[in-house]
């Protein structure tokens, strides 16, 4: 009852038991299945050496290098950092420190400035209305007492991470190029090639253009530039140098750059663009003369047609004599 209960068929209750009990079917099964694989190629002794194999190659498998420490790492970077800062200074962008008042109220004592250096190596020349570097061209500052910066600070500048340590350096603004003709009288505006320059946008509250050193006309040689400081009455600029060579003007491979950007400090950073009385029409000097070439051109170009009637004329004479 039991059993009728459990199954309710004698003969495969009996057949499932011996099944289980026996294990000499199963065996055998599984030795077939193991000899069916090996003859396909992937029996039983082939799955085994697999298992070892990849157990092998689990444990020879090569160690992977470990990352070297970012001590051992940190020389090579500061080597770089300091290569790299070096290129940038020597032909992208150099710092600078303002030492003086003279461009005053455009820049203010210890602001920093940052000068492009790139473009003059692709033959860009200083422009009007451009702020520049120069190098002092014919002794300029004299004896004036420069600062001496220790031997960490004389580093940090030849590699461009401090505003440069050369106090022979001077900043100003371009007024007048190769070509130019530049004036200044008395009681007047700075003229360039005839056209008169609005400086109320930049010239210091209160100066006047020239008053204090009125020059001119001076005619600027080819390659250098007059140069003039914002704050008129506290610079030393071309206006009082023009005994030396080129008449206080600047040569133009004395110039470091011109400085773009007032970097420093945060509160007074500004670009440094070109005013717009720099941009007038006919600054330039090759337009200054044209006026003065119209009427001789006019002239020239009436005159032509009368010389060819009048030997039309003569000639026609002589051969009816």
């Amino acid at each position: 009852m039991a059993v009728g209960a459990r199954s309710g068929h004698d003969d495969p209750e009996e057949g499932r038991e011996q099944l289980a009990e026996s294990p000499e079917p199963v065996t055998d099964r599984t030795t077939r299945f193991g000899d069916d694989d090996g003859e396909r190629g992937g029996g039983g002794p082939g799955r085994a050496e697999r298992g070892d194999s990849e157990q092998d190659d689990g444990e020879g498998e090569p160690t992977k290098a470990k990352p070297r420490s970012f001590w051992k790492e940190l020389p090579l970077l500061i080597l770089i950092a300091l290569a790299l800062a070096l290129v940038i200074k020597t032909f992208l962008v150099q710092a600078f420190s303002i030492p003086s008042d003279s461009m005053q109220d455009t820049l203010q004592r210890g602001d920093r400035v940052l000068v492009d250096k790139l473009t003059p190596w692709f033959g860009a020349e200083p422009q009007r209305g451009e702020v520049v570097v120069f190098h002092d061209p014919d002794s300029w500052l004299g004896d004036t007492p420069t600062a001496e910066p220790n031997a960490v600070q004389h580093f940090l500048s030849f590699i461009g991470l401090m505003p440069s340590a050369e106090e022979k350096d001077l900043i100003k603004r371009v007024v007048a190029v190769g070509g130019d003709t530049v004036e200044c009288k008395k009681g007047g505006k700075v003229t360039v090639n005839g056209h008169a320059l609005d400086e109320t946008d930049f010239i210091y509250p209160g100066n006047t253009p020239c008053d204090d050193k009125p020059f001119g006309p001076i005619k600027v040689p080819k390659d250098r530039i007059w140069v003039m400081g914002d704050h008129r009455q506290n610079s030393l600029d071309s206006r009082y140098h023009q005994e030396l060579e080129g008449n206080g003007t600047v040569p133009n491979d004395q110039v470091v750059g011109r400085a773009v950007v007032v970097a420093w400090p945060v509160n007074r950073w500004s670009t440094l663009p070109v005013p717009d009385t720099f941009d007038q029409s006919g600054l330039s000097a090759a337009a200054a003369l044209a006026p003065a070439a119209v009427p001789g051109a006019l002239g020239l170009a009436g005159a032509v047609p009368l010389v060819l009637w009048r030997r039309r004329r003569l000639t026609r004479g002589r051969t009816d004599g």
